[in-house]
């Protein structure tokens, strides 16, 4: 863990494993109300498969899926959402955003240059998932609850249409982690 992450982990501490659970169960339960929610959700999921996928059978094949999965969501969000965020809610939680989208990227490059299987590689990926948890329960529990909460409806209408655009310009419609 760097010193920076040390610090990070010392103001704003890793989510537990229930508060995640629960921040899961109510963000579908929104979404399905708040249909832009979904395919947000959804992609999580996905990731989440990702790094399970990655861990269970150590390959660059499952490094580059899980990387252009986690590639094409951030640029969708950093494209669509976020800007969004910084209108509507959070300018700082906007900014913790991009950066930590920035970090996720800078990190699974180092991962690519590292040997799939050895002990480096399975920290360096435990702590990309790690981070990328603590990302998504900050999302799922607050940002986009807080977000639905602020957007006119025609907004969350154009916000769907615009994100899905956007994932599927990085990755088509029919990346999966499945390969």
């Amino acid at each position: 863990m760097s010193f920076l992450d040390r610090i990070a982990a010392a103001v704003t501490p890793a989510a537990s494993d229930e508060a995640r659970a629960n921040a899961r169960r109510d963000i579908e339960v929104l979404a399905i109300k708040e249909p832009w929610i979904k395919p947000i959700v959804d992609q999580h999921k996905e990731i989440e498969a990702g790094f399970e996928a990655a861990h269970a059978a150590p390959s660059v094949d499952a490094v580059e899926r899980l990387s252009t999965i986690l590639t094409g969501h951030a640029n969708a969000e950093e494209a669509v959402l976020y800007p969004d965020i910084a209108d509507q809610s959070s300018k700082t939680h906007a900014g913790m955003a991009y950066e930590e989208h920035a970090m996720t990227k800078i990190q699974l490059a180092k991962l690519k240059d590292l040997p799939p299987g050895t002990k480096e590689w399975g920290e360096k990926l435990e702590h990309i998932r790690s981070a990328v948890a603590q990302h998504i329960y900050q999302e799922e529990d607050s940002w986009l609850p807080d977000l639905a909460e602020e957007m006119s409806a025609e907004r969350k209408a154009r916000l769907l249409e615009r994100y899905n655009e956007e994932y599927d310009r990085y990755c088509g419609n029919t990346v999966s982690i499945a390969g």
